[in-house]
């Protein structure tokens, strides 16, 4: 049993150090599409050459990429790496509950696994419509946006996951409760 445990708590150091390195890849992510629209916006990117040929020139030239598409790709990846850095902190904030605990078998962890796992499955999807609209909205004012893609969901298993998991961890919870009711009578 003691084993299992540990062998818990590592899963769950490890898990902690992988949404922190999310968090921060999504933030990189979010200002770099930040930055990204701000210079197309700004003319910045025809003032950036290399070897006499502007990055905007190459990437619409050699991609076949037009500027109202990267402008949606720019915001629609703004916003799904925003979200998905609010979601990995929610992750992290969990995972480090759980450590500070020292078991996820508590109904407060269960009750925080649920709201992980809500999010997980509500959050992605709202933010794959708002990137939707937002494309939709800039082919009005931009000519020649290509489709793109925005149909992945599984965040959703991994949501349903953490939900079936959260109701395993209130049982053991409640579990570990009765053991120690009826050990103390």
């Amino acid at each position: 049993m003691k084993s299992s445990l540990q062998t818990i708590q590592t899963l769950a150091k490890i898990a902690k150090v992988l949404c922190k390195i999310a968090f921060v890849f999504c933030i990189v992510g979010a200002v770099g599409c930040l930055l990204g629209i701000c210079s197309l916006a700004l003319g910045i990117t025809g003032a950036l050459k290399i070897g006499g040929v502007t990055i905007h020139g190459l990437i619409e030239q050699n991609a076949g990429v037009t500027l109202g598409t990267m402008y949606a790709s720019m915001a629609a990846g703004l916003i799904l790496c925003t979200a998905e850095a609010f979601l990995a902190e929610i992750a992290g904030n969990y995972f480090r509950h759980v450590l500070e605990v020292g078991t996820p078998f508590t109904t407060q962890g269960a009750d925080e696994l649920k709201r992980l796992g809500i999010w997980t499955i509500v959050l992605p999807l709202v933010t794959m419509i708002v990137a939707s609209i937002v494309c939709k909205i800039l082919t009005i004012f931009l000519p020649g946006i290509a489709e793109l893609r925005l149909d992945d969901y599984s965040s959703v298993a991994l949501g349903v996951g953490f939900l079936v998991v959260s109701v395993l961890c209130r049982y053991g919870a409640e579990a570990l409760s009765a053991r120690q009711q009826n050990s103390e009578q």
